[in-house]
C-alpha cells in the first residue's frame, strides 16, 4: 500500500471518529452542529466577523454560511450587530451563552484528547502537533490554488 493510500486510509478513520468525539463531547449542551462547532471556534480565536469573512475563512458559499449562522443566532449562540465601520453590513459575535456552550465543549474535547494521547511520549507528541499543522498548511495551499 502506497503512502497516500495509508494517508487516505487513516484521514477516513480520522473523520469518522472526530465525529463521535463530537456528539459524545456535546452531549447534554445545545443541539452543537459541527460547522457551528466551527464558526464559534472562528469567532471565539479571531473576533467578531462579518459573514463575508467566515465564509471566506471556511471556503464556503455566502449563503451556506448564512443558513448556519441563522441556527446559531436561532438558538442565541451567536448575534450579529451593525458593523460601526459600515452601516451597511452586520458583524457576528458569540453571545454570553455561545461563549459558556464553546468554553465547556472544548475543554471536553480537550479532555478526551489528552485521555487519548496519555501514553505517547512528549517528543512524539510534538511532532505530531508540528506535522498535523503543516499538513493542514498543505491542504490549504491545494485548496487555494484549485479556487
Amino acid at each position: 500500500m502506497d503512502t497516500a493510500h495509508q494517508i487516505e486510509q487513516q484521514l477516513t478513520m480520522l473523520l469518522r471518529r472526530n465525529t463521535k468525539i463530537h456528539l459524545s463531547t456535546t452531549a447534554g449542551e445545545v443541539n452543537l452542529e459541527r460547522s457551528a462547532y466551527g464558526i464559534m471556534c472562528q469567532l471565539a480565536d479571531e473576533g467578531p466577523q462579518r459573514l463575508g469573512a467566515l465564509a471566506i475563512a471556511f471556503g464556503l458559499d455566502p449563503s451556506t454560511i448564512t443558513r448556519q449562522v441563522q441556527a446559531l443566532e436561532e438558538i442565541g449562540l451567536a448575534e450579529r450587530s451593525t458593523d460601526p465601520s459600515d452601516r451597511r453590513a452586520s458583524i457576528l459575535a458569540l453571545t454570553d451563552q455561545g461563549r459558556e456552550v464553546l468554553d465547556s465543549t472544548r475543554s471536553r474535547r480537550r479532555s478526551r484528547l489528552r485521555e487519548a494521547l496519555s501514553d505517547w511520549p512528549g517528543g512524539d507528541l510534538a511532532d505530531f502537533g508540528r506535522l498535523l499543522k503543516e499538513f493542514n498548511a498543505s491542504l490549504d495551499r491545494l485548496i487555494e490554488e484549485e479556487r
